[in-house]
């Protein structure tokens, strides 16, 4: 063996690595500055971004569709628009940033942020994540780093830069929003692992929830979804069709909020049928069926080939032809986990059961989400409260919507819940957030809390600012300090010193020990 053989080779550094390193160490000082804005500060810079977004929100809803392949140009930008301006105008009365004092309960919440926020970010929706993401981070004073599905790199690194420099421009420090431009397996779960990480925010297919929560940092992942949809005898049906049919095609079903299967009563399924065919669906023959649940899932799972196509082209694939049609409805005789159409489909494919009434529709949704969809989402579409009441509570979903298409409708955006491109799973789905990712999810609050005893006063906080303090007047001096700036001055000697410091230490010594 030769000398040079023998000496330790040189590691030779991983250049994409160093560069994730130095934007976590950009983010921690962007972090530290964010935390110091006021909120008119960060309102302006937040302003600044969503107008930023919004102003392309076309532009980036066409490049999301040519770069991905996936879902409808006309739905992205809509969806663009909500998660950007529409987000911002929908918190603005919230306050993320100020001191909240509650006299009643004698109680003063200091918010503090996550500080640096690692985001991961679905190719089903990127841009519209991206938004979303960057302006929660904002909102609430944190910095952010993206991560985009690789095969959504190139739309995300540009929506993700035109937040940054907006923000910036608006008086943001540098480095609180940043994009990984060139996303790896490797680099990803290297960052996520690294101690600057204050939270992961997953939002992905399970394999990246699960690396999320490995981490061994603070994570919000989410779970897949897997909507039932019930109708009963006492839905309008045709405002139901309606309804199921615009959300099922809206951005061609990529939405994890999607309907899934449609659990239909026995004395409205052919009426609903029909009207499923008024409003644009293609209602399958058990051939044509067949024929998609052949295309749609393999051995391996689901055919990702056919994620946010249009319907008539999943039917040219499949072998049919269905020109126009704006879903494809396969009934199934089975509601198990064994019939592969009434998994989780992102894409305009919508399974069909008939049920014979409340208890076999509750069996029926209970059974399909066995497999996927616990702790997302289901719809109602009734009139009858206990209906409502007893499937609400049967079924294994944490929102519940009545009367709504479910795509926008759990997402937040036809309902009052949270609007959010992150849909949180619970326990139940194995996830650590329930709800919907809001801006209450990325700040928590320190509580000063005094004696609950009438006897003792609250104090005054009114007019006082965390971020001010610096300009009140000094506090009284210890008796000490005049002392001890002599010393350090050479006015006393060293025999002095020595014996101050003694004395100071014996004197906390004694504190102690009293206590």
């Amino acid at each position: 063996m030769s000398v040079t053989e023998d000496r330790p080779r040189m590691q030779v550094p991983d250049a994409a690595l160093e560069r994730g390193r130095l934007m976590l160490e950009r983010a921690r000082w962007a972090a530290a500055k964010l935390a110091k804005m006021d909120r008119p500060a960060v309102m302006t810079a937040v302003d600044a971004a969503a107008a930023a977004g919004h102003a392309r929100a076309r532009e980036f809803a066409e490049r999301a569709v040519a770069e991905t392949g996936y879902g409808v140009v006309a739905h992205k930008v809509l969806k663009n628009e909500a998660c950007s301006k529409g987000i911002v105008d929908l918190y603005r009365s919230e306050d993320f940033v100020s001191p909240r004092i509650d006299p009643a309960r004698k109680m003063v919440e200091l918010p503090r942020p996550a500080g640096v926020i690692f985001a991961l970010v679905p190719v089903t929706n990127p841009v519209a994540t991206v938004f979303f993401k960057c302006l929660l981070a904002l909102m609430t004073r944190n910095a952010i780093i993206i991560s985009p599905h690789p095969a959504a790199r190139r739309v995300c690194a540009e929506a993700a830069k035109a937040l940054a420099a907006a923000a910036t421009a608006a008086g943001a420090p540098d480095g609180a929003i940043q994009v990984i431009e060139e996303p790896t397996i490797p680099l990803i779960e290297s960052l996520m692992s690294d101690d600057r990480v204050d939270l992961i925010v997953a939002t992905g297919g399970p394999a990246v929830v699960k690396a999320a929560y490995r981490s061994g940092n603070p994570a919000l992942g989410v779970g897949p979804g897997n909507a039932p949809v019930l109708v009963d005898d006492t839905a309008d049906v045709a405002a139901a069709a309606r309804r199921i049919v615009e959300s099922k095609s809206f951005d061609n079903s990529i939405l994890c909020t999607n309907e899934s299967t449609v659990l239909a009563y026995e004395a409205v399924a052919d009426r609903l049928l029909a009207e499923f065919r008024k409003a644009g669906a293609h209602v399958c023959t058990t051939e044509e069926s067949a024929r998609l649940r052949s295309l749609l899932f393999h051995e391996d799972g689901f055919n990702v080939d056919v994620i946010g196509k249009d319907a008539a082209w999943i039917a040219e694939k499949a072998g049919f032809r269905a020109p126009g049609a704006r879903i494809l409805v396969t009934p199934v005789a089975l509601v198990q986990p064994e019939e592969k159409l009434v998994r989780e489909k992102l894409c305009p494919v919508l399974a069909f059961a008939r049920v014979g009434g409340l208890d076999q529709a509750i069996a029926a949704a209970r059974s399909m989400m066995r497999r996927a969809g616990r702790g997302h989402s289901a719809v109602v579409h009734s009139t009858n409260e206990t209906t409502i009441l007893a499937f609400a509570a049967a079924v294994p979903a944490l929102r519940v919507v009545v009367n709504v298409g479910c795509s926008l409708g759990a997402a937040g955006f036809d309902t009052h819940l949270g609007p959010s491109m992150t849909i949180g799973t619970g326990f139940v789905g194995g996830s650590s957030i329930g709800d919907n990712l809001t801006p209450q999810h990325f700040v928590q609050f320190a509580r000063i809390a005094y004696n609950r005893s009438e006897a003792v006063p609250f104090g005054r906080f009114e007019g006082l600012d965390p971020l001010r303090l610096d300009d009140l007047p000094p506090a009284a001096p210890h008796p000490a300090v005049p002392q001890l700036a002599a010393i350090a001055g050479g006015q006393i000697p060293a025999d002095a010193l020595r014996a101050e410091l003694r004395r100071l230490i014996l004197e906390e010594l004694n504190a102690v020990l009293a206590a």
